[in-house]
């Protein structure tokens, strides 16, 4: 995925929340995008996964720009996990996850042997086959994640966005989640694109970091390399001391 010369504002006489940048997704890699409230992270999110269209510039999968792209065309492409997510009271576990199956579905028709398939294994893969039948109001935050995410991998795609994953989640279902993350990448080959807060978790749990602010690129690479104490200051105006602990930056952040 490429994003090329990207620009938005939400009127034309409004100023810009993403300001001409460009950057390049590397396939089979998590890439997190970091900054500040009100950088722009959220806005780019929405552009890349077809919520809001640019100003100017496109976003490029494969070798088609996405905006060019039906729905369902998307979602044979990439899945997403949004931030907040609601769901009816009566909904179970496997039932959610089988609305991931709805891009390969004609209407009026049953859902079809790899359809079951896809559902299973995505719920297997997640580790909620105790739960399968269980509502999903009735279970944890963590464990709702895991259900949003098993939603997500049962479209079968090469890429998955996710939204501030771990917001909400105490610290336990936080690293849980993010675990999972990686396993889906590294064992299975996804292109994870996620929005961070913490920047201890970014470095930790990504391949690449991009930090925006005021809607520009400020760093793009690998952590250990572009995270400094300078950069910190850049990005969030503040000073904070950087340790290194088993050969990972690690921010101090009180």
């Amino acid at each position: 995925m490429e994003v090329k010369n990207l620009s938005f504002s939400y009127t034309k006489d409004s100023p810009l929340i993403i300001n001409n940048i460009s950057f390049g997704i590397e396939e089979g890699k998590i890439t997190t995008i970091l900054g500040p409230n009100g950088c722009g992270k959220s806005t780019l999110f929405y552009l890349m996964t077809k919520n809001l269209s640019p100003r100017h510039g496109e976003v490029v999968l494969g070798y088609r720009k996405i905006d060019s792209m039906t729905n369902r065309e998307f979602a044979k492409k990439v899945a997403i996990v949004h931030q907040y997510n609601k769901v009816a009271n009566d909904i179970t576990v496997r039932q959610l996850v089988s609305y991931g199956r709805t891009p390969y579905q004609a209407m009026m028709k049953r859902q079809s042997d790899e359809d079951d398939k896809m559902i299973d294994w995505a719920i297997s893969v997640t580790d909620l086959e105790d739960v399968r039948d269980r509502t999903v109001n009735s279970m944890s935050g963590g464990q709702k994640q895991r259900v949003w995410i098993a939603m997500a991998l049962a479209q079968g795609t090469e890429y998955l966005f996710l939204d501030e994953p771990t917001t909400y989640l105490d610290i336990k279902y936080q690293l849980e989640t993010l675990k999972l993350v990686r396993r889906l990448n590294r064992e299975l080959g996804i292109t994870i694109i996620m929005v961070l807060h913490d920047i201890n978790q970014a470095i930790a749990y990504s391949d690449t970091i991009i930090g925006l602010k005021n809607g520009k690129i400020l760093i793009n690479g690998e952590p250990n390399s572009v995270i400094t104490e300078d950069v910190i200051e850049s990005l969030y105006g503040v000073k904070l001391k950087i340790a290194n602990i088993d050969g990972n930056k690690v921010i101090m952040n009180i």
